[in-house]
């Protein structure tokens, strides 16, 4: 096995075992390694909305705002105390989510084809929020926030940049002024907007980002944080003296790591790293990963888009509703008057197939040899999805309960559980399956089908297993008819290397089967209105 390829596949695996290892104590909806994006942008919010009240009592003078911002905790705990030790860990805990945001979707390979404009306008973001977390330290005007504005001027001293050097401003005791201090004022506010349009930039070709954690996660969140404030509240250092070095320093080692690395090593060496770790990052898109990328990876060689077909594309702008990339617009139909067609972006398709369950057109019982939908995958069509499983019933001996099982290429693979009375498909998706394919396996024969799909929150492609799920339980078009019984139906949600959950679905389908008991086949009428 080619090295690369094994490193890839060693670090897939971990980080998916470590990821189903939080699916026990918090559940796979909860679980906070699955909604780091979000939980991203919960904390953002939070600390927007305490920066906001702490701004309005902050005194942005260089000789007032040490008093108040101390005066603020000590006669104003009860709130102004408490909002600051939560905008701190707030902080704190922003970045770590963010790295650790980076850092998941690099193990996963979400940063190439129909993901590298997220992944490259995410990237600066975690700058942008570092500066403006630095930047907040110098608005208390602390000992710790001289001793980190100096440093920063020392760190940027060493770029050929400035006409004179920035450790100038803090040569004398009177030096910082307030003008000095209005810049502060504006790194750390100023950053804040400009983070608020990467994030906006950021999510622009993802259909239905979630820019809100659960409720229970960010209750949870919130009030992890506000007992580390009430438990270990933040306090200032003495007030900034520039006649003196400060001597002992509680340094934030999550936002201020910098400042002691720097001093360890050099300047020119942080830099050095910088710029590399940037260029890496900003670069691996176009890297060529697909070569040892393994199987059923998301750096695999990706399959055809989807393809609309003018004949059968009526204009529902369902599959507009359910693509997950914003890879399907709308624009006036060629051939048909007041009528609108699909069309497929290449750049923003992920070749996922959710837009093929999605087409009403995939879904009728139709008397043509062949099942032709609106918009299909040229790398698996729907029609031939329609034969294979005709073909694989009526190979069935009769006898025992004949099972389907239709799972995901991402999820827990099907295949280990073919069998001669089990017929399994997997998709490039578990959105990919239109609805009525349960009715067609029951009506060709089968007692009963399992539809299999990743865990709802960590689906390969965001929305497929929420919108299979919606689609069976009738709350989505196009829905499963109600007439379908619904005993001989079971949905399971399993992750890569999750397949001992599908055996056990797959048990309980049987024991949930009376084949002498079960309801005739559906007839051949219409499967939807």
């Amino acid at each position: 096995m080619h090295p690369a390829r094994a490193l890839r596949l060693a670090s897939l695996d971990g980080y998916r075992r470590l990821e189903q290892a939080f699916d026990a104590p918090f559940g796979a909806a909860l679980n906070p390694w699955r909604h780091l994006g979000a939980l991203g942008f919960g904390l953002f919010w939070l600390l927007a909305i305490s920066g906001i009240y702490l701004y309005a009592v902050l005194d942005t003078s260089a000789q007032g705002a040490w008093q108040s911002i101390d005066t603020l905790s000590r006669e104003q705990w009860y709130l102004g105390g408490v909002l600051r030790s939560l905008h701190r860990y707030a902080a704190d805990a922003f970045m770590l989510v963010m790295a650790a945001h980076l850092l998941r979707e690099l193990l996963v390979g979400h940063y190439a084809r129909f993901r590298r404009f997220s992944w490259l306008t995410g990237v600066p973001l975690l700058l942008f929020g570092f500066v403006c977390a630095v930047g907040g330290f110098w608005l208390n005007w602390d000992q710790l926030g001289q001793f980190s504005a100096q440093a920063t001027a020392e760190w940027l001293d060493a770029l050929p940049l400035f006409a004179a050097p920035l450790t100038r401003n803090f040569l004398q005791v009177d030096a910082v002024s307030d003008r000095l201090f209005s810049l502060f004022v504006f790194v750390h506010l100023g950053m804040p907007l400009l983070l608020v349009f990467g994030l906006w930039f950021h999510i622009q070709r993802i259909s239905r980002a979630a820019v809100f954690p659960p409720r229970a996660l960010a209750l949870g969140t919130l009030a992890a944080l506000l007992g580390l404030a009430l438990a270990a509240p933040v306090m200032s250092h003495a007030p900034a003296n520039l006649a003196i070095e400060p001597a002992q320093l509680a340094l934030d080692w999550i936002l201020l790591f910098i400042h002691p690395l720097a001093r360890a090593t050099s300047h020119g060496a942080v830099w050095a790293l910088l710029a590399a770790a940037l260029a890496a990052l900003l670069l691996l898109p176009w890297l060529p990963a697909a070569r040892s990328a393994p199987q059923r990876s998301p750096l695999a060689p990706p399959a055809p888009v989807a393809v609309v077909d003018p004949d059968n594309c009526n204009g529902c702008r369902r599959c507009f509703d359910d693509c997950p990339y914003a890879a399907v617009t709308m624009v006036p139909h060629p051939n048909k008057r007041l009528r609108q067609l699909a069309e497929v972006d290449a750049d923003l398709c992920a070749s996922c197939g959710i837009c093929v369950g999605a087409c009403p057109s995939s879904t009728p019982f139709r008397s043509a040899a062949e099942l032709v939908t609106g918009i299909d995958m040229p790398s698996s069509p729907i029609g031939r999805l329609r034969h294979q499983l005709q073909q694989r019933l009526a190979a069935m001996e009769a006898g025992a309960p004949r099972l389907v099982v239709f799972g995901c290429d991402r999820g827990a693979r099907v295949d280990t559980l073919d069998a001669p009375d089990v017929a399994a498909f997997s998709l490039l998706c578990a959105g990919q399956l239109p609805p009525s394919f349960v009715e067609y396996a029951l009506r060709d024969g089968a007692d009963g089908v399992l539809v299999a799909g990743c865990q709802g929150v960590g689906c390969e492609y965001r929305l497929g297993q929420r919108w299979t799920a919606e689609r069976l339980a009738g709350t989505r078009e196009p829905h499963l008819r109600a007439s379908v019984p619904r005993e001989r139906l079971l949905q399971a949600q399993a992750d890569a290397g999750q397949e001992p959950t599908l055996r056990e679905a797959l048990q309980r389908l049987r024991q949930q089967i009376n084949p002498a008991a079960a309801p005739a086949a559906p007839t051949d009428a219409p499967a939807h209105d």
